[in-house]
């Protein structure tokens, strides 16, 4: 009965004027910037954080919200219209859809992509919606070395599910933390790696960096690539898809959800390794398996199921436990900090209110998405066509405003562009950019909880092990540093990277 309660609650809060518009507004400017090829959720979110800043908090995760699953569903209409995927996640949506696309049937692959995805988004809502406060009330059972356990065990399974090298990815954490660490130290009040700069005393703030690492180097990295983009001949008609094509994907959509609301929860798990799970699961279910890669509509609604649900499923942790499962929600929570919010088990309780209103607006704005983008598809190809010299320089102004905006700070925009170069250094040397903004956001969280740790026993480390759940969640760590020092699992990740570049 609780939860029929709450979700009424959500809904007289998601459904008034001012709620509609916010969530009606995320989606259509995160579709609109997440089309755009090689953006994607992060760097969209990056950018658009800043028209948030003056919003009333609810209103303002609202929109963010919204931002994120629209800037995901752009992804791949950008993966199945072009074969350039939006976003990491519809790399494996551009495989058949694309094919799709090149076989005259666009319209159903992009109808198949918003069907799967708000079949997905309506139940990963439900998961939400039961899994959160559970998880809420089990969290008010950790202390400080739960917490601490936690987080590590965390930034270990960013690294082991990350793409690419495991040396590489361990090392993103690890400069993660440590820029996460300037400042001043707030136990002792001393400057840390501050070099004598001044605007640097209070940290570098997080919206700097994200903007940076993803909203700039996406623009470089799309400047150095002069890939020319190959848009279906002719208009896009038909959209409904068959009977025959319902009977192929309505399954594995089922399957994707399922497959994405599990691993969504997982620390370093989300719309990426659950696209990916999803198309593998798929492949080895077919019939015949050679469909595959050539236009199979079951490679586009399981992994757009996949995906949506597992980025909406990441939620849970973030919300209720306050740790982000990956570099989104770690964004997600700098935002939720810049309103005075804190998220984590006493979140749900303390301001029912801004959560309930939050999850039933995911509902709404799925299906905002539906009514919203189909009929727009017509303009969305339009928007492609449009060459990136004429579109980078108003990104660029708009994130420079963005970050100024913030402390209204002119260093501000050259650290903000200082990082975009670091970024895409980063990115030509093969190393992966999400696990340093985990490592950010989390290292100093496991700094404050493992000096707590440290004053509850007086130094005594063996606090770690003589507490169950402790001993449990280091065990799991322990589980996964073994798993790193596989070399099939090493080789695997390495061939798959290379595959995707």
């Amino acid at each position: 009965m609780d939860l029929f309660s709450n979700l009424a609650l959500g809904f007289s809060v998601a459904l008034t004027l001012k709620n509609l518009f916010y969530c009606f507004a995320g989606a259509l400017f995160g579709t609109l910037i997440g089309v755009l090829p090689g953006i994607g959720p992060l760097a969209t979110i990056a950018m658009l954080l800043p028209i948030t800043f003056h919003l009333e908090p609810t209103g303002a995760l609202i929109m963010l919200a919204g931002i994120f699953y629209g800037a995901q569903y752009g992804g791949s209409t950008t993966a199945i219209l072009v074969n350039l995927p939006g976003e990491s996640s519809s790399v494996v949506t551009a495989l058949d859809g694309y094919q799709m696309a090149r076989q005259g049937r666009a319209g159903v692959a992009l109808a198949t992509a918003a069907l799967a995805s708000f079949f997905a988004g309506c139940v990963a809502t439900i998961v939400i919606a039961i899994a959160a406060p559970a998880l809420s009330r089990m969290a008010l059972l950790f202390g400080p070395p739960e917490f601490t356990a936690l987080m590590v065990m965390g930034l270990i399974a960013a690294v082991v599910l990350a793409s690419g090298s495991i040396v590489a990815s361990i090392g993103m954490v690890m400069v993660g933390m440590l820029l996460g660490l300037i400042g001043t130290d707030v136990t002792t009040g001393e400057q840390r790696f501050v070099f004598g700069i001044r605007q640097i005393y209070d940290g570098i703030d997080f919206v700097v960096v994200a903007m940076g690492l993803f909203g700039v180097a996406e623009i470089i990295a799309n400047l150095a690539d002069r890939h020319t983009r190959e848009l279906p001949s002719g208009k896009i008609t038909r959209l409904m898809p068959t009977k025959e094509d319902v009977i192929q994907a309505a399954p594995a959509t089922v399957r994707g959800t399922l497959l994405g609301s599990i691993l969504g929860v997982l620390p370093g798990g989300g719309a990426l390794v659950s696209s990916f799970a999803s198309y593998s699961l798929e492949k080895r279910l077919a019939k015949d398996p050679s469909r595959f890669g050539k236009g199979a509509i079951e490679g586009v609604a399981g992994p757009e199921a996949a995906n949506n649900a597992g980025a909406q499923a990441s939620f849970i942790p973030m919300l209720a436990l306050g740790i982000p499962p990956n570099a989104v929600m770690a964004l997600m929570i700098a935002a939720m900090t810049i309103h005075g919010i804190t998220p984590g088990p006493k979140f749900l309780t303390d301001q029912p209110t801004l959560f309930w209103g939050m999850v039933v607006s995911m509902w709404i704005g799925n299906m905002i998405l539906v009514i919203l983008n189909l009929p727009l598809v017509g303009i969305w190809v339009k928007l492609l066509k449009i060459p990136y010299a004429y579109l980078f320089p108003a990104i660029l102004v708009f994130c420079c405003v963005g970050v100024y905006s913030i402390n209204y700070r002119v260093f501000d925009v050259f650290l903000m562009a200082g990082f975009g170069v670091f970024g895409y250094f980063l990115r030509r040397i093969g190393c992966e950019p999400a696990p340093m903004v985990l490592g950010f956001i989390l290292g100093p969280m496991v700094e404050e909880q493992f000096r707590r740790t440290l004053l509850l026993s007086d130094g005594d480390f063996s606090i770690f092990l003589t507490r169950p759940l402790s001993a449990a969640l280091i065990g799991v760590t322990v589980a996964l540093l073994l798993m790193m020092a596989l070399p099939s699992l090493r080789k695997g990740r390495e061939e798959a990277f290379r595959e995707q570049d």
